[in-house]
């Protein structure tokens, strides 16, 4: 499976932005898929992810309430919409494919991983 995110930009506080990434190669539709994100000088970490079906999501307690995930197995492409973000928000975000149907918040268990995008908010 390759991955291919796009969306990332600059934004100020409380603005939006949508993340996609669009797969290839692979069976797309049977896996969970994950975002994760990564700051400068910190560790990755889980955004949120969404199982097979899009009947099952999860998302880090950070975002909440603020960040969506989705996915449209016929495009072949999931998605993150992001509203009211923050700066502690910058960060390079990646896209991955699970395994499994089923997703964890374990990057370890996601085998593909898309390029990563920049999203950078402005105080």
């Amino acid at each position: 499976v390759q991955l291919q995110a796009s969306g990332g930009g600059l934004v100020q506080a409380g603005g939006s932005l949508r993340l996609s990434c669009a797969a290839s190669g692979g069976t797309f539709s049977s896996r969970a898929m994950g975002w994760f994100r990564q700051a400068p000088g910190k560790e990755r970490e889980f955004v949120a992810a969404i199982s097979w079906s899009g009947r099952s999501l999860d998302s880090a307690d950070s975002v909440k309430g603020r960040f969506t995930i989705s996915r449209d197995n016929a495009k072949n492409t999931v998605y993150l919409q992001m509203n009211s973000l923050k700066p502690e928000d910058t960060a390079v975000y990646y896209c991955a494919a699970h395994r499994s149907g089923y997703y964890t918040q374990f990057a370890s268990q996601y085998n593909y991983w898309g390029q990563g995008t920049q999203v950078t908010v402005s105080s």
